[in-house]
């Protein structure tokens, strides 16, 4: 199964591609997409659909894992990366793909195994975990966390109804 993760941002939005059979995972491609600050926002909206509809008609994965947004004290700051979740939902159910959702802790937890891990560790279990993954920014790492934290939670799901 082919899993895309998703780090949600406006400016530059993260993205990874990993393969998982069982639990072997494999790494197929990641990368960033940035958009200009400059533009008014409407056509940054629209710069990361494009993106990210290219991205899932390339890679053609099987569903889809986000991170969700954590309440910032800042409204204004919460409000805007609301809206570029909005487009990297959207894409995905676009193409008739499901998106599951993962808090920042959770994905955290899943690939470091505390909650509360720093985002070089979590970078770091990344690597570990995905050997061959290449990634220049801190959004694709968390991206390919957040398709790992996908993985292993598709993985859980499939013990459990064998088990029931």
């Amino acid at each position: 199964m082919k899993i895309l993760g998703i780090d949600p941002g406006l400016n530059n939005m993260g993205w990874g591609v990993i393969r998982a059979e069982g639990s072997s995972l494999s790494y197929l491609a990641g990368g960033t997409v940035k958009v200009p600050s400059k533009l008014p926002m409407a056509e940054r909206l629209l710069g990361l659909q494009k993106a990210l509809d290219e991205i899932v008609s390339t890679h053609k994965p099987d569903s889809v894992g986000i991170e969700e947004v954590f309440v910032n004290s800042n409204a204004r700051t919460s409000l805007i990366l609301g809206q570029a979740r909005g487009v990297a939902m959207l894409v995905p159910a676009m193409h008739g793909i499901g998106v599951d959702e993962y808090t920042p802790s959770k994905v955290k937890q899943s690939v470091v195994g505390t909650g509360k891990a720093s985002k070089e560790q979590v970078q770091h279990m990344v690597k570990m975990l995905l050997p061959t993954a290449q990634f220049k920014t801190l959004d694709t790492a968390d991206a390919l966390a957040i398709a790992i934290t996908h993985a292993h939670t598709m993985q859980n799901q499939i013990l459990l109804k064998k088990s029931a």
